[in-house]
Order: C-alpha cells, then sequence, then structure tokens
C-alpha cells in the first residue's frame, strides 16, 4: 500500500500544477484584466489567492480530519512560505533580471513581515483562540484594501497593466515512457475544462478539483508517515510545502519571463500573507467554533522553522535594498541555495528524531 501512497501523492502534484497553472491562474488572470488591477496588485491578491488554494484546502481537510492532523496543515503552509519567499524570489533573478518596483515590494514585505511577527505572538503561548484568529482574517482583508487602493493612495506610481499572453508550449520534461499517459490526463482535462472565455466556470471547476486533491494529498501523507514513522508535520514542512507550491513556481517564471518580476514577487510574497492569515486563521476559527475550544499549536518543530521565515524576509528586505531593488542570478541562486541548506536541515532534524525513535523502540 505504501507505493500507492507515493504514487497518489505524485499524480495528485501533477494534476493540482497542471489544474491551478493551465486553468485556475488563467481565470484569473482574466478576472484580474476585467477589474483593470495593475500587475503588482493582481499579482499580490487574486494570483496568490489563486495559486494558494491548495494549501488553503489541505489546511482546512487537516484541521477538520478527525484524529489532531493540524500538524500537516499548519507544516505545508510554514513550509511553502518558506519556499515561496526564497525558492519563487530566487528563480525570478535566475530566468531574468528584473527591476523590482521598490513602493509595492515594500509594501508587501511589510505586511509579510508584520504578519510573521502576529503568527510568532500568537503561536508562544501553544495555542490559538477565536480573537487571534479574527484579527488574523481582519488583518489580510486590510491588505487586500490597500493593495487594491494603493494607486489611489499613491498616483505618481505607475505599475505596468496585465496583458493576457498566449504561453508558448512548454517542453517536455518527462520521459518517453511518462509521455503517453501525461498526455492522456491532459486530454481528459481540456475535455472537462470549458473554453477560456468562460472563466468564472473554469474558476468554479478549479475549485471543486482543487479540493479534491488537497483531501488525496493529506489522506497520503498522513499513511506515508505512519508508514515511515515520520511526524506528520515533517512531511509536511517538506514534500507538501514543496509539491503545492510548485504551482507558485510555474506561473512566477512565467510572469518572470514576460519581464513582470513585479509581480511574480508580489506574487511569492502575498501568497505567504493569504496562506499565514488566511490558509491558518480561516480553518482554525472554523475548528474553534465547532469545538468550543482553542486550537492547540505547540510543535517545536514548526517554531524553529516559523522563526527562520522571520530571517529570511529580513535578509530578502536587506539584499533587496543593497542590490536597489534589483535582482539578478547571483541573488538567484543565493537564495535558492538557502533553500536547499534548509530542507538539509530538516533531514538532519529527521535523522536525530529517527535515532531516537529506534533507541526508545530497541
Amino acid at each position: 500500500m505504501f507505493i500507492v501512497y507515493v504514487l497518489a501523492l505524485l499524480l495528485s502534484f501533477y494534476l493540482m500544477a497542471k489544474i491551478v497553472d493551465g486553468y485556475f491562474i488563467d481565470s484569473l488572470d482574466r478576472i484580474a484584466k476585467r477589474l483593470d488591477m495593475s500587475s503588482d496588485a493582481a499579482g499580490a491578491t487574486l494570483m496568490a489567492v489563486g495559486s494558494s488554494a491548495p494549501e488553503l484546502f489541505i489546511a482546512l481537510i487537516a484541521v477538520l480530519k478527525p484524529g489532531e492532523h493540524e500538524a500537516i496543515g499548519m507544516g505545508t503552509i510554514v513550509g511553502s512560505a518558506i519556499f515561496n519567499i526564497l525558492v519563487i524570489t530566487g528563480f525570478v533573478g535566475i530566468v531574468r533580471k528584473s527591476k523590482i518596483p521598490w513602493q509595492g515590494a515594500s509594501r508587501d514585505l511589510f505586511f509579510y513581515t508584520v504578519t510573521i511577527i502576529v503568527l510568532i505572538l500568537f503561536f508562544l503561548n501553544g495555542e490559538l483562540n477565536t480573537l487571534e484568529t479574527v484579527i488574523m482574517i481582519v488583518f489580510y482583508f486590510v491588505y487586500v484594501l490597500i493593495v487594491i487602493f494603493w494607486k489611489k493612495l499613491f498616483p505618481k506610481i505607475s505599475s505596468k497593466e496585465i496583458e493576457i499572453e498566449e504561453e508558448e508550449e512548454e517542453p517536455e520534461v518527462y520521459d518517453k515512457w511518462w509521455k503517453r499517459p501525461m498526455e492522456l490526463l491532459n486530454k481528459i482535462l481540456d475535455l472537462i475544462f470549458p473554453k477560456k472565455e468562460k472563466y468564472w466556470l473554469a474558476f468554479s471547476i478549479s475549485v471543486g478539483f482543487i479540493a479534491l486533491l488537497s483531501w488525496v494529498l493529506v489522506e497520503s501523507a498522513i499513511e506515508i508517515s505512519h508508514v515511515l514513522h515520520i511526524p506528520e508535520a515533517i512531511i509536511a514542512l517538506t514534500v507538501l510545502a514543496v509539491g503545492t507550491s510548485i504551482p507558485d513556481l510555474f506561473s512566477s517564471i512565467i510572469v518572470a519571463k514576460q519581464g513582470r518580476g513585479g509581480m511574480a514577487v508580489s506574487n511569492g510574497i502575498g501568497s505567504n500573507i493569504f496562506d499565514i492569515l488566511i490558509g491558518l486563521g480561516l480553518p482554525f476559527l472554523i475548528m474553534i467554533l465547532m469545538t468550543g475550544e482553542n486550537i492547540n499549536v505547540g510543535t517545536s518543530d514548526l517554531m524553529q522553522s516559523i522563526i527562520l521565515l522571520f530571517g529570511t524576509v529580513i535578509l530578502l528586505i536587506m539584499m533587496f535594498v543593497f542590490n536597489k531593488w534589483c535582482i539578478g542570478k547571483k541573488m538567484g541562486y543565493f537564495l535558492v541555495g538557502i533553500y536547499v541548506l534548509y530542507v538539509l536541515w530538516q533531514f538532519a532534524v529527521l535523522y536525530e528524531w529517527d535515532k531516537s525513535f529506534s533507541s526508545l523502540v530497541n
């Protein structure tokens, strides 16, 4: 059964990336154009919400599933946030040297920094209550309102408007023996989803698929962690976090290649703000209202990663200021390298935990 769970996990990751990148983001991009939103505003709100939908649904399912699996939802969101801020921002510089509009980026980084500080303060006592979850949700909507009215508040700031462009066919990245089953899945998805002009219908169908695939991911991750005797938080911080962030990475690379580096960075930062404030706040609020009890969030693995997350955003701000809001290959590779070190650190933590577990068993 272990092989079945792994295959289900990998297939869900593929379908999630295909649906989010091919249908969900496209529909949101068209909605953003219809609403006449600037590129950085769309990246920080609609694009961020769309690409973060997997994390939100995973957190909802993990919290509502009986058996205290909250660590999966929290770990996925915290791990995804670390991936977004380091890998997505890094790849923006790797694929194309970009000059980031400092006004929008500083706005998003400020709100993101405050968001992490709020998260740390709320997690210090080991639990979340109703007031804290409501504050998180309200704070997100304050951020959205400021982003939407940003051009009115600062009319002299110019932003490139969103342009819907036909994307070039991406080269096949899988081996030939993968080609036929993947092409079959793609054809099935093309039959299910409507034409691009019906973007509201495509948006609705995408939400349903994302919810279903999130459920499969949660179930598979739980079973894999049990088989391998690995804490659910570790699986979430690494495997689920990377898998659910792949759509973020793809969409950001696409817009970065088009010369919209500011939108790509805003997407990564805006996704993190959404993940933390809504992806954690909403599921926990629902759970508290259903049970009448506070949510236990006291795990050392998560707190260490949250503190590291705070360190990464401070580092990113310093690098942007030092490089005069330009990002190129050197900075990009440096950020991706930090993420690789983070993953190696998580495996080291897992190794130490596994030794402790073995000693207890023996």
